[in-house]
């Protein structure tokens, strides 16, 4: 028995101001439980609007298994697990884009406006990862690029394209639609906020104190299950009528 309880991994020991930790480790469940949730209620929705409600379980799966590696890589190291972070972001955020297409599909939405955003958001997340480590010195202006990159997205949710569909849709797509469009120009504006609160540039002293991690844990939590919350309501109501 001694022998077991030596093996066993020890846990790393969390200090109780340590607000990044406590973040990853919240994030961490509530992710995984917003998971269940949706894979769980698939079945109790039409054929078209099963892929919907995978999409929204598939992005906070992935980010909950990845928020499961960064936060031991915080306890164990006390450092940002920025690798980590983006390879959760370049998989998880084309397929937030994705949802998009999926609810304006009703309104004749092509696969060329799911690539449109797909590509701008792989732009935008691949400039702000060179900005935010390989090449720091240079960080305002990677971030700036990303930054164009994240407007354009912008532009085509609510003036261009998608808000086009979205209106001749009409409706309960319309109103998901809007939704996710100011998850979009407000909930994922707290990232180029942690971009600055972690990075050097023309913005250093206007968000000293502020920890990228808590910035960015918070966010991916409110937006990843808030994302998917949209598109699971939009389904109940389409269900309802049916």
């Amino acid at each position: 028995m001694e022998s077991l309880i030596t093996s066993l991994p020890l846990v790393a020991k969390i200090a109780t101001n340590d607000y990044v930790g406590f973040t990853f480790f919240v994030g961490c469940m509530a992710m995984m439980a917003a998971s269940a949730f949706f894979f769980l209620s698939m079945n109790n929705f039409d054929r078209k609007w099963r892929t919907s409600i995978l999409v929204s379980g598939l992005i906070t799966f992935i980010a909950a298994v990845h928020y499961w590696y960064m936060r031991d890589y915080w306890a164990a190291n006390g450092e940002s697990p920025t690798f980590f972070r983006y390879v959760d972001w370049i998989l998880t955020v084309p397929l937030m884009c994705v949802e998009f297409y999926l609810i304006l599909k009703v309104a004749g939405a092509k696969k060329a406006l799911m690539w449109k955003l797909i590509a701008l958001s792989v732009i935008m997340l691949v400039t702000g990862y060179l900005g935010e480590t390989v090449y720091r010195d240079q960080a305002q202006i990677w971030g700036l690029i990303s930054g164009i990159a994240y407007f354009v997205i912008v532009y085509e949710i609510w003036l261009g394209g998608a808000n086009k569909l979205a209106r001749e849709a009409g409706g309960a797509v319309l109103s998901a639609h809007r939704t996710l469009c100011w998850f979009v120009l407000v909930g994922w504006a707290i990232y180029p906020i942690g971009y600055m609160a972690g990075t050097p540039g023309w913005y250093d002293g206007i968000f000293n104190g502020l920890s990228m991690d808590v910035i960015y844990n918070i966010g991916d939590a409110i937006n990843k299950i808030g994302f998917g919350l949209v598109v699971y309501n939009l389904a109940v109501i389409a269900n309802e009528k049916a």
